[in-house]
């Protein structure tokens, strides 16, 4: 059994043609994407799932996540995304 960081790169091996179909600023940001689901190869290889590109895909979520809330702090907008709502009846 191929261990996570083999599965990953086998899963980034499998997007190349995708990849190179992409614009060059496109690609640069599929690349980026990559590259920060490597940054969580390590819990990656801990979470136990039967596809590796589910781990993949939770790293880079993970890694938008934050920085949507660096975003968010510079801007003085807080953080919590816009979940927080309001009631118009007041209850």
């Amino acid at each position: 059994m191929p261990t996570y960081r083999m599965a990953l790169e086998a899963l980034a091996n499998q997007w190349d043609d995708f990849r190179r179909a992409l614009r060059k600023e496109d690609r640069e940001a599929f690349d980026s994407l990559v590259n920060k689901a490597r940054m969580h190869a390590s819990a990656g290889t801990y979470a136990i799932v039967l596809d590796p590109s589910e781990s993949a895909v939770l790293s880079m979520l993970l890694e938008h996540e934050k920085e949507l809330a660096r975003l968010r702090t510079e801007r003085g907008g807080g953080g919590d995304g816009g979940t927080s709502r309001s009631r118009e009846d007041g209850r």
